[in-house]
Formats: C-alpha cells, sequence, structure tokens
C-alpha cells in the first residue's frame, strides 16, 4: 500500500485502526509460535513498531495520512515507517547512540550526547575532522540526516556561510534527537557509472547465516556411518555362528548403541521391520544365548537375501562399486561449508561496496583453503552460493542485466536509485560534493513512503535542508539526465516487456524528466483498495501523450479510445491556475469501466476504473517512446511476442491456483503492453507476430491455449478491420477484449 502513497483520495477519510491492529495480533502469533527464535525475535519488534502505531493513533501524537504525521517533526525528518505506510512516531535518525558516535565522543574528549557531537562540528577540529571525512570519502550515508553535518562542512569551506548558517538553524530544534553526523567506512565511494544489488557485507553476512542441510546431512550421515554398519552387520549373518562369532556379535552390538546415541539423523535403523532393525534385534537375541523362534528366523533369512539381491554379497565387484560411488558422493562437502569459505573470501574487501570482479570469489577451493578448510581441493561452489557472490558484481546496470543478475523488474528497481544519485549528483562541479549528494540521494531512496491523502506527494529530495543549501551550487545537468532517462526506461522496457514498471521505478524516471527539464509525465499503479475515484492532472498528460502516438492505431482501435477527444484542448484544461485533480478523466475511466464507482465502491470496482487509466495512458509505455524516445532494441516486434510469452507464462500459473484473479490481471497488463508494441510495428512485422502466436502457444500446456483463445481471436478480429460488440465480445463470445479487472467473475477462469 505504501508505494503508491501520492495518489491517494481527495476527500476526507479516516484512517482505521483495525489494519494496524490485525497487523499488531499478526506479529504477535509469529512472535509466540514460531519455531525459529531469530522469527521471533523480529516479529517481536515488528509487534512493538505497530504497537506504537495504535498508541500513537489513539494519544493523538500521529497523523495518519499526513505528511507531517508525527507531531514536532518537520516533513524532512525520515520517519519510521511500516507496511501500509503507517509512521511509528520514531525517527529513523533517533534511538540509542551508535558505536560510532561512542567513538566520535570518546576521540573529541565530549560528552557522549548528539547536542554535544553537533556543537563539537561546528569547532574548528570539529570541521577539520568532516572537511577529511569529505576528501577522503570514506563515510556512510545511512538515512539522509548523515549527510546534514558534512553539508555544513562543504558549505562553510565553500565561503558559503550564510547557507551554512541557516541550515544549522534548521536543524537545532533536533540536534539533541537526531544523528547528524556520517558512519565512517573502511572504503571511499565506488564509480558512480557501476550498480550492484548487494553489497560484499550483505553477501558475506548470508553466506556464514547458512546451516547444514538437513536432508541432506542426513543422507551424508546414512551414506558413511550405517552403511558401513549394516554392511558389516550383514557380512556378520553370512557367516557360520562359532565362539568368534558370538564375540564379534557382543561388538556390533556395542558399536550399534554408540553409534545410535551419537548419530541421530537417520532414523531408518529404529525400524524393527526394517532390514537392519531385524538382524539387531536377532542379534540381541542370539547372543544373549537366546534359541531364534521359526518366526523371526524366517524374517532374518529374509532381510539377509534381500540386502543381497539389492547390492550384492559385500566385498562382491557390484556391492563395491556402488559403496565407492556412495562413498564419492558423501565426500562431497556440504553446500553451509562452501557457503562459508565464500564468506570468509569477501571479509577481506571493502564490506560497504559491490565488487568489481567477482571471477576469483567464485574459483575452485584452491590447495591452501583446502588445508585451512579441510575441503577437498578443486571442489566446485554450488550455483547457490555463486549466485549469492555474483550478486555483488558492481558493473554497469546493462551489464548486470545481460548477465541476468536482475531477475526482475521489481530488483531493477532496486538497482535504479544508484543510477539516479550518481546522475544527480553531476549538477555539482566540486567533487567531494557529489560524493556527498550521491550518498544522500541513495540514502534519501531508503525512505519508506508514507500514506498520504487528499492527492499530496511524498517528501522529495530536494525538500532537505541541506539539499536545499548547496542548491545555489549546482550547474546545468539537462543531457547527462536525458542520457539517463533514455538508457534506464529502454532498459526496463528491453528486460521485461511484459511487466508494469514498478512503482519504485516510476518514481526515478520522474526524478530523471524533471532533470531533463522534459514534459514527461509518468504515473505511478494506484492501489484499488485505497482509490477513491480521483486522478492527478499528469495522468490525463500521458493519456494525451499516448494520444499523439496512438491515435488510429490497433491499440486504440481495440481498446475503443477515442484519443481525439482526449487531445482536446479543453479536456481537463491547466487553465490559469493548475488543478489538483482531472474530474473529467476520472469521469472517463469511471465510465469507460461500466459505471461510476463512487456510487458501488469495491476493491474490484476500483481496479476496473484504475485499469481503463492505465489502457488510456498506456501506463508509461507512450512516454518514454514519444517524450524519452527510448530504443527498442531487437525492434517493437521482438518485445511484442515477449509479451505475449508472458500472457501464456502467467496464464500457465492459473491452474491449481487458489487466488487466480491476480494472475489473471498480469496476464492482461502484459496482453496491453504487448498491443502497444504491436501497434508501433510496421504491417509486415504485425502480421509475422499474429503468425507466430500459435507456435507460441504450443510451447504451453493446453489448457492456456484454451484460456487465451478468445483473446487471440479477438485480437485477431480487430487485426482484420473488425470491431468487438459493446460488451466487448465479438462472434457470440468466441473472440473477447481481453482486460484484467471484473466484478462478476472473469472468463478466463470459467474453464477448471
Amino acid at each position: 500500500m505504501d508505494t503508491h502513497a501520492d495518489q491517494q483520495p481527495s476527500q476526507p477519510v479516516a484512517v482505521n485502526p483495525a489494519y494496524a491492529a490485525d497487523r499488531l495480533a499478526k506479529a504477535l502469533a509469529t512472535a509466540g509460535s514460531h519455531p525459529h527464535a531469530a522469527t521471533r525475535e523480529r516479529a517481536a519488534a515488528r509487534g512493538e513498531r505497530w504497537r506504537a502505531v495504535l498508541s500513537g493513533i489513539a494519544e493523538g501524537r500521529l497523523s495518519i495520512g499526513s505528511r507531517t504525521p508525527v507531531r514536532g517533526l518537520p516533513a524532512w525528518v525520515t520517519p519510521e515507517v511500516v507496511r501500509g505506510g503507517f509512521a511509528t512516531g520514531t525517527a529513523s535518525a533517533s534511538g540509542p547512540f551508535l558505536p560510532h558516535e561512542t567513538q566520535a565522543a570518546q576521540r573529541f574528549g565530549i560528552p557522549a550526547t548528539r547536542g554535544a557531537l553537533f556543537a563539537h562540528a561546528l569547532t574548528g577540529p570539529g570541521l577539520d575532522a568532516l572537511f577529511a571525512l569529505l576528501d577522503s570519502g570514506r563515510y556512510e550515508v545511512t538515512v539522509p540526516e548523515e549527510a546534514a553535518l558534512l553539508t555544513v562542512a562543504w558549505l562553510v569551506r565553500a565561503g558559503d556561510v550564510a547557507a551554512a548558517a541557516d541550515l544549522v538553524e534548521a536543524l537545532s530544534p533536533h540536534i539533541d534527537t537526531l544523528r547528524f553526523l556520517p558512519r565512517p567506512s573502511t572504503a571511499p565511494a565506488g564509480r558512480a557509472d557501476l550498480v550492484h544489488r548487494r553489497t560484499a557485507g550483505d553477501a558475506r553476512a548470508s553466506l556464514e547465516a547458512r546451516l547444514p542441510h538437513t536432508a541432506v546431512e542426513t543422507q551424508r550421515e546414512a551414506l558413511t556411518v550405517w552403511n558401513p554398519f549394516s554392511d558389516e552387520l550383514l557380512a556378520h549373518w553370512l557367516t557360520d555362528p562359532d565362539d568368534a562369532w558370538y564375540a564379534h556379535g557382543d561388538t556390533l552390538l556395542r558399536r550399534y548403541r554408540a553409534l545410535a546415541a551419537e548419530h541421530t539423523l537417520c532414523t531408518k535403523h529404529r525400524d524393527p521391520k526394517g532390514n537392519v532393525g531385524i538382524l539387531v534385534g536377532a542379534l540381541t537375541e542370539v547372543c544373549a544365548r537366546r534359541s531364534l523362534d521359526a518366526r523371526r528366523a524366517g524374517l532374518v533369512r529374509t532381510a539377509v537375501g534381500s540386502m543381497v539381491r539389492k547390492r550384492g554379497l559385500p566385498g562382491s565387484e557390484r556391492h563395491t562399486a556402488l559403496r565407492g560411488a556412495q562413498s564419492a558422493q558423501a565426500a562431497l562437502p556440504g553446500h553451509h561449508a562452501l557457503a562459508h569459505l565464500a564468506a570468509r573470501r569477501l571479509a577481506v574487501l571493502p564490506q560497504e561496496t559491490g565488487v568489481e570482479d567477482t571471477g576469483p570469489l567464485v574459483t575452485e577451493v584452491s590447495a591452501r583453503e583446502a588445508e585451512e578448510s579441510g575441503l577437498p581441493a578443486g571442489s566446485a561452489l554450488p550455483a547457490p552460493v555463486r549466485r549469492v557472490v555474483e550478486g555483488t558484481l558492481s558493473a554497469p546496470l546493462a551489464t548486470l542485466v545481460e548477465r541476468r543478475l536482475v531477475p526482475s523488474a521489481e530488483v531493477l528497481a532496486g538497482l535504479v536509485p544508484q543510477l539516479v544519485a550518481s546522475t544527480t549528483a553531476r549538477t555539482y562541479e566540486d567533487g567531494p560534493l557529489r560524493t556527498l549528494a550521491a550518498a544522500t540521494y541513495r540514502a534519501f531512496r531508503n525512505r519508506r513512503s508514507l500514506l498520504l491523502f487528499h492527492l499530496v506527494h511524498q517528501v522529495r529530495a530536494d525538500e532537505l535542508p541541506w539539499v536545499r543549501a548547496v542548491s545555489a551550487h549546482k550547474r546545468p545537468n539537462a543531457d547527462s539526465a536525458r542520457d539517463a532517462l533514455r538508457e534506464l526506461g529502454g532498459t526496463a522496457v528491453r528486460a521485461f516487456p511484459g511487466t508494469l514498471p514498478p512503482n519504485p521505478l516510476v518514481r526515478e524516471l520522474s526524478v530523471l524528466a524533471r532533470q531533463a527539464e522534459l514534459d514527461a509525465p509518468f504515473v505511478e499503479e494506484l492501489a484499488a483498495d485505497i482509490f477513491m475515484g480521483t486522478f492527478s492532472p499528469k495522468f490525463l498528460k500521458a493519456a494525451q501523450v499516448a494520444a499523439e502516438v496512438l491515435e488510429g492505431t490497433l491499440y486504440a482501435r481495440y481498446y475503443g479510445i477515442d484519443y481525439a477527444a482526449l487531445r482536446a484542448p479543453d479536456a481537463d484544461g491547466p487553465g490559469r491556475n493548475a488543478p489538483r485533480t482531472a474530474p473529467d478523466f476520472a469521469a472517463l475511466c469511471a465510465a469507460r469501466a461500466g459505471g461510476d464507482s463512487a456510487h458501488s465502491w469495491s476493491v474490484a470496482a476500483n481496479g476496473k476504473v484504475i485499469e481503463q487509466a492505465q489502457i488510456l495512458t498506456t501506463h508509461n509505455l507512450a512516454t518514454l517512446v514519444h517524450r524519452v524516445s527510448i530504443d527498442p532494441g531487437a525492434g517493437w516486434d521482438a518485445l511484442a511476442l515477449r509479451c505475449y510469452a508472458e500472457v501464456c507464462r502467467r496464464t500457465a500459473q492459473v491452474r491449481g491456483n487458489p487466488r487466480p484473479l491476480a494472475t489473471v490481471k498480469d496476464a492482461a497488463y502484459a496482453w496491453r503492453q504487448m498491443l502497444f508494441h504491436l501497434s508501433l510495428c510496421e504491417p509486415g512485422a504485425r502480421d509475422r507476430v499474429l503468425a507466430a502466436l500459435e507456435d507460441e502457444t504450443g510451447r504451453f500446456p493446453q489448457h492456456v491455449a484454451d484460456r487465451v483463445r478468445p483473446a487471440v481471436e479477438g485480437l485477431r478480429l480487430l487485426a482484420n478491420g473488425g470491431e468487438f460488440d459493446e460488451d466487448g465480445t465479438a462472434d457470440g463470445g468466441r473472440a473477447r477484449r481481453f482486460l484484467g479487472w471484473s466484478t462478476g467473475g472473469h472468463w478466463m477462469l470459467e474453464l477448471r
């Protein structure tokens, strides 16, 4: 919910504490019952945060839905936010003294308070220490506030004392509670054009946390402990009894009891009806000089015969070959041991950044490492371990996409702030300021969105006092931002053509568009559960951009869009005062969805209205093509076919799905993106795509072809100049317009 927070209702709404209470109850249930201690601890901490939300609402300290949800804190202070965009009442930069703050106080010989640290930072020695950090770049900014005092120091050194004084005044009310000092780092910032999925430290922690896999270690115990014992036990029963036989039997029984006490993963040997259980039980009786009755003697003969038939006599060629192969398998090192080796390799690298060359980190176990760890030399790291290490690769975004280290649009969105940070930082000439600006932006993008009402937008980076304080030192950066926007938008479309760009990615595209001074309206995906039927004016602008691209195309005819009316200059026109809503556009979406959602509120009804807005705007595709001029790579036809493959992949997930509607919705979104790309194709390329749909469908189970057939028939009908009836069907329902949302059941789910 929090990802949709800046497109919320324009009419008064009240926050229902029941949501927070439900989350608290779930957290407490997990904290009290989950089998893993770490999960219980995380759930307990999560429960405390939800308890703070509820108490803050009840006591009036929190105003959920406001840009300033915490009483006494300005909008620029980073709030602690939990799921759904609820502020807890705590600032992210507050809390207990951190180790680096304690160390700084001790080093400077001042009281261990944040107020004292702030005051010392403004002295000569304090500023000198900050100057040194600025020049070295060896610091981390984990929350934006930690960049504030470094900004003060830069302004002082640049001679902009007035701006520094104004910034100090803005920070002063909070110097006792918030931390404004950065965290020291062992490594300077890396190259600005490189991004990474995880730092070396993150990967190291993940690998160190790997534990032995119970099933694998159980199998290893069976191969190395119980197989040799069962072989010796079988060999014993294959020999004739004499005094030595009885003595060796006693030895076997003692060893069995010792092994069973020490090796507890395998339990098969404890089964009295299993071969080993039968032989051990019989041996216990015989060694106690008790005769076996006929039944037990028969069980022994059966067990011995079964074991010999299955693997051969102990010592035979067949038996020896089998046990040799099993021993070799058992000798393979566990994944957890190799993961710990990879963690040790990462430990010697800077922990706060990615790794520019991961090759040496994923090589086979060396002779030296084998000697130190006991692992077999030449052992290869398993794929799950390699993937974690390779995720630290610091490289251009295109390289990560090419190597398939970016598996989804959501992962891509998580990487984008690193790129936008470097683009934003290039607006400053001074090197240390560029490094600081990039660090500030990256930290700012870790700020979780608030639940906001009345179409209020989230706090933006340029609202932070320390960012505003250096704004006078910017230089034009439109060309660089435009290049970054074109590359980023093109990468997203080429890599994930059948997926909606996630809202975090849309926000970064919007930032670059503003820096590039482009009139490029990017719109977010709205949340159907809190949508109240209102759109901001940028949705209309995005639809008008789409009209410039799609009027008269297959896309417009398929969805029945009168783009000429949308392009009319008086359609929700801005007039002299820019409106905060686009009422005519909202009414159009509601009408296209089949009614006025304001009079029939439901999540599905809201979803239908939102989907019509996505159809009219193409959900940013037209803006990327027409205003940003992205490169389609292999061509629009190739993108269209990949979208159709995504439609089929999603449709294949419908069968047996207890909640299939979300899957159908995603398939419909991929279908819409396919139609957009198809509409940009030349007629010949479009016909080739239509002809290839059947072959693509054939790669999936038959039920996929059965489900998508009405949509494909509808597409072919429109491509050949036909039209849908008013209900979006044709040919007696055999051809259908494919939409994702429905209030009365979806036709794709009628086939079970």
